[in-house]
């Protein structure tokens, strides 16, 4: 019997009605909270990542800029912890999704972009046309770097999309033969469970990866526009 290597992405439904809003609502839980004066090691840890995250992304942003920090901190939290529950047996990663990854970016980027035109209209309409272009090249670069501007949402959600999908379509492809293996030869069975089990550390490094560019091009855009 054939199986179908996209099932796992299908938005999974309890009593006929979609699972996703609780999907997405879970990895907060997750995260440790503290209600004691002394924090212990996990607490402490968690706070020292999240402070060297926010410092190493705000350090270029001025005072308007920085009032994202919360935000941002927020969704490099939540892109990562549901990347990394995706990578459980049996479960759904909702960034796998590109409807949800447009749903993140299309906010956060016309957001950048309103502010950058309520705050700087100049330097905001400055990029549409570089300066020193040839007369004849004005409409057709105008046209581009607006083209250009417009896509920006489109390429996070894709790269996130594309970069998460990829990863999980060739975990299961590399499983699949491990069990498929396993009843035909040992050896290489052994070799293929190997590559698996590297695959998969490598999994790990581009769902935590890919959580941070997707939060760092946000912080561009929004660097560009404060």
């Amino acid at each position: 019997m054939s199986e179908n290597l996209f099932a796992s992405f299908i938005a999974p439904t309890i009593l006929g009605l979609p699972a996703t809003v609780l999907i997405i609502l879970f990895p907060p839980l997750l995260i440790p909270t503290s209600k004691y004066l002394i924090n212990n090691r996990l607490i402490t840890t968690q706070q020292w990542l999240i402070k060297l995250t926010s410092k190493q992304m705000m350090t270029m942003h001025n005072t308007k800029g920085r009032t994202w920090s919360l935000m941002l901190v927020s969704l490099i939290i939540f892109i990562a912890t549901t990347n990394l529950l995706g990578l459980l047996p049996h479960s759904f990663t909702p960034t796998t999704q590109l409807s949800m990854n447009l749903a993140m970016a299309i906010p956060l980027w016309a957001g950048a972009v309103i502010m950058g035109f309520r705050s700087k209209i100049k330097n905001a309409l400055a990029h549409f046309l570089p300066q020193g272009t040839p007369t004849p090249l004005i409409p057709m670069l105008v046209i581009i770097e607006t083209i250009s501007l417009l896509i920006q949402p489109m390429a996070l959600a894709v790269r996130l999309t594309a970069n998460i999908t990829a990863g999980h379509l060739l975990m299961h492809l590399i499983g699949s033969a491990t069990l498929a293996m396993s009843t035909i030869n040992l050896p290489s069975t052994l070799i293929i469970f190997t590559i698996l089990i590297l695959l998969t550390i490598l999994e790990i490094a581009v769902a935590l990866i890919q959580a941070y560019v997707f939060t760092l091009l946000v912080s561009l855009y929004l660097h560009d526009n404060t």
